[in-house]
Parts: C-alpha cells; structure tokens; sequence
C-alpha cells in the first residue's frame, strides 16, 4: 500500500490510496449486507488494486463500522424503542437477550481461531470455492418447503433460535462465505421466515461488526499512525453511504424475491475467479 508523500517537508494525502480506500468502501458498503460475502469481494478487490497488506487487512474490518451505522439508522425506530422498553417490557428483553446470545459464539471462536484463520484462509482461491459452495446451498435453502417456516417475526425466536444462528454465523470466519448469507440462510434453515431471518441477520451484524472493527484497531494499533487517518474516514464515510442504498433496497427487494439470484451470482462469480487464475489470466493474489 502506498504511504502517504512529504512535499515541501509537509506530509500530503497520497490521492491514489484514497480512491482505493473509496473503491475499497464501496465494495464493503454493497457486499456487506448482500449473501454474496463482503470479506471475499474485500479480498479480490484488493488483491486486484495492490490494496492487500497487514495495514490492509484492518481497514478491511475497521470500514464495516461504516456500513454497520447504515444499519442503525435504517432500524433506529425499532432499536430506540428497544432500548427504552427494556426496564419493563419482557419482550425487549427477550429481544435483547437473543441479540446477545448470537453475538457470544462469534467472540469466542474468534479469539481462539481468528489469527489462523487470518493466516490461512484470506486467498482468493479459498474466497471462490466458498463463493460457489455457498451459492448451491443458497439453492437448496430457498427451495425447502414453505411449511418449514415456523417463526415469522424476530419478536417470536427464542434463546436457542439466536444460539442456533449465531452458531452458523461462525462459519462466516472462514472468508467467502459471508456473514449476511450465513446468518439469513442458516437462520431460513432454522426455521425463520426470509424476513425474520434477515433482519435479525441485521440487529447481530451492530455488537459483531462494531465488536470486530474496535478490536481489529486497538489489536494493530501500533502499525496505524495519524497519516492513515484520511484513508480511514474516506472508507468509513463511502461504506456507509453504499450500505444505506443497499440495506433499503435488500429489504425491499426480500418482500417479493427469492435470494436465488445471488446465489447464481456467487457460483458464476467463483467459477469466472477460479478459471482466469487457474489460466493466467488474472493474477488475483501476489
């Protein structure tokens, strides 16, 4: 990643590592509510630009903070009144505690597995087979019988339903799968409505990602400095707006369409990565 440049003895932005940075949130702020993972779009891309150094690999995660302020605001009714309601009511309690409990396995199992996971699996090879993995079981769950649903609302799970989706969502570590897809399509397994499942894929993304981006921060500090500042907010700002668009789209686009489409998408996508770099095509990773 290019540093930022000194002239006349006063250090300047670097203009070239900011529209990656932009390019970099756009591809964060649409891909990370979306089944089709934001992480594998977030590691092609930058294997693509020459934006996939250690320095790199944090803004990836610090810059879903962004997108996750896209999600506050579009359900800020819902959460305000949640959060008002919880001295006396037991069903914003109820709600809460299940946030909670799906938020938990994704900590845990992130301490213990996140640094090899990081090591080993961030390549654009691993990101394309779980593309196209999780597009045929994108197919599979979207053609179960409709009477498999028995929780139509997120005010109806229980502590176990959170427990159960928050444990899938521990597949999302491994980079390709996606956060969003395993949440909602491992919560439609569950037994969740599409719309039940999708937007209690949104209340976990706030603690996870939020959780994510200030450890990935604090973990690296010693590599940022005040320079990286610029490249930071210009992610963060171009994150948020993209999600904003994509999350009221999406919830739109759930009142009347399967989730088939990215699911074609996620097997096209990985089998176009996977045959240009396997004919040279394309040099997806140094």
């Amino acid at each position: 990643m290019a540093d930022n440049l000194r002239f006349c003895g006063v250090e300047r932005v670097d203009i070239t590592l900011l529209i990656k940075a932009a390019i970099m949130g756009v591809v964060e702020g649409l891909t990370e509510f979306l089944p089709i993972s934001s992480t594998g779009h977030l590691i092609l891309a930058g294997a693509l630009l020459g934006f996939d150094d250690e320095k790199a690999k944090v803004f990836d995660i610090a810059i879903q903070t962004g997108a996750i302020l896209a999600v506050i605001i579009v359900y800020w009714q819902k959460i305000r009144s949640t959060v008002r309601a919880l001295p006396h009511s037991a069903q914003a309690q109820r709600f809460a505690f299940n946030v909670f409990v799906g938020f938990v396995p994704a900590v845990v199992l992130g301490l213990l597995l996140g640094k090899a996971i990081k090591a080993h699996l961030f390549t654009p090879s691993v990101v394309a087979t779980t593309f196209i993995i999780g597009g045929f079981i994108i197919l599979w769950a979207e053609r179960r019988p409709a009477s498999a649903v028995r929780i139509h609302e997120v005010e109806d799970m229980r502590g176990r339903d959170a427990l159960k989706v928050g444990l899938v969502q521990c597949l999302a570590m491994i980079p390709g799968t996606s956060r969003s897809g395993a949440t909602i399509i491992g919560g439609m397994l569950l037994g969740l409505s599409r719309k039940a499942a999708t937007d209690f894929s949104f209340y976990l993304a706030i603690p996870t990602l939020i959780g994510a981006g200030a450890y990935s921060l604090y973990k690296e500090r010693a590599m940022l400095s005040l320079s990286d500042a610029p490249m930071f907010l210009v992610g963060l700002v171009v994150s948020f707006l993209s999600a904003w668009v994509c999350v009221r789209w999406l919830l739109k686009f759930i009142a009347s369409h399967s989730f088939e489409i990215f699911a074609w998408y996620r097997i096209v996508f990985g089998a176009v990565v996977l045959f240009t770099a396997h004919m040279g095509w394309v040099r997806w990773a140094a």
